[in-house]
């Protein structure tokens, strides 16, 4: 059985609030808690009207405090917007408050545009290339034995699971030349998830965290009690991706009937790049787009992510997934 893991992008949908998404996101947690799901992960972004996780570590406390047993953790954190010390000291803190179920996932990106990126006291155009680095700087911390004369405090000796992000072929190498784990997001930039997942699997060179090549793989589900009725839910995610793509990022609107078909061929290029890795239906149809993705990737594990305007719904949608679950090889 290929487990499944929750992203949450802690959306913040049309007339509500972050106090409101934040609410959300522990509710959908403590039901994926009851439902099954491995992990739970939460993702830096900054400066996106739509998306709350900012101070990820925080919410990641949050919701620890509120279950008992899933995984939780970042997906991730970008690490260029961060002394690795600092993370650290963060996850230190976080795997000592709620021990054996913190995971560290690690991209590159700012999770932000340019501008917000030199807010937070980044050199776009430098601090990507330190990424590897910091990365190896981040593990020696945590390290038993540390070659660094600072201390991580809490934080040195701990077995906070790190994590590659990526969304190219960059990560796939990194990952696999450090034997860490790698999440593909393939929820929203597919396009060379192949040929990184290949690249990651040939390279890979076993670490003491990890023995043989472990692939978890951003999808998207939009799932409901009827075919009509997901395809007029995902249009809330379909508004969003043309929204953001066409640079007009904002609140996760209000779904749409019809709202693939009205749109110009272009916009409707964006979406059909970017949701190339979506099951949008019923159970019967989620249940094929999962069991025909997995078969054709090989993916150890999937993170699932919807990004729905009714908690509801969205509570529902998870729910559908997590009893196809056991269903897929």
């Amino acid at each position: 059985m290929t487990p499944f893991s929750i992203l949450d992008l802690a959306p913040i949908a049309q007339g509500g609030d972050a106090a409101q998404s934040f609410r959300n996101t522990l509710d959908l947690a403590q039901h994926a808690e009851r439902w099954g799901y491995r992990r739970y992960w939460l993702a830096e972004h900054h400066g996106m009207p739509g998306i709350a996780s900012a101070a990820t570590a925080v919410l990641i406390a949050h919701v620890a405090a509120g279950t008992r047993s899933i995984r939780v953790g970042a997906g991730g954190i970008m690490l260029p917007n961060h002394s690795p010390l600092l993370i650290a000291e963060q996850f230190g803190t976080l795997e000592s408050l709620y021990p054996g179920r913190i995971d560290l996932g690690l991209g590159r990106a700012p999770g932000s545009d340019p501008v917000t990126a030199r807010a937070l006291r980044r050199n776009p155009a430098g601090d990507a290339d330190e990424f590897p680095r910091d990365v190896v700087e981040l593990m020696d911390y945590f390290s038993d034995s540390s070659r660094s004369p600072v201390l991580a405090v809490p934080g040195r000796g701990l077995k906070v699971p790190l994590w590659i992000l990526g969304s190219s072929l960059f990560g796939a190498q990194l990952a696999a030349a450090l034997g860490l784990p790698y999440a593909f997001a393939s929820h929203f930039a597919p396009q060379q998830m192949m040929q990184a997942v290949a690249l990651y699997r040939a390279s890979f060179r076993p670490s003491a965290q990890l023995a043989k090549p472990y692939v978890m793989l951003g999808f998207n589900v939009c799932a409901a009690d009827s075919n009509e009725q997901a395809a007029f839910l995902a249009s809330s995610l379909q508004q969003a991706f043309v929204n953001l793509r066409t640079g007009r990022p904002g609140r996760l609107p209000a779904p749409v009937a019809g709202y693939a078909s009205q749109l110009a061929p272009p916009e409707r290029a964006i979406l059909d790049s970017v949701l190339s890795c979506a099951a949008i239906g019923d159970a019967h149809t989620v249940r094929e787009g999962l069991q025909t993705f997995i078969e054709r990737t090989g993916a150890d594990e999937l993170m699932i992510t919807s990004q729905i305007f009714d908690h509801g719904a969205r509570l529902r949608s998870y729910e559908i997934t997590a009893e196809l679950s056991g269903s897929t090889p």
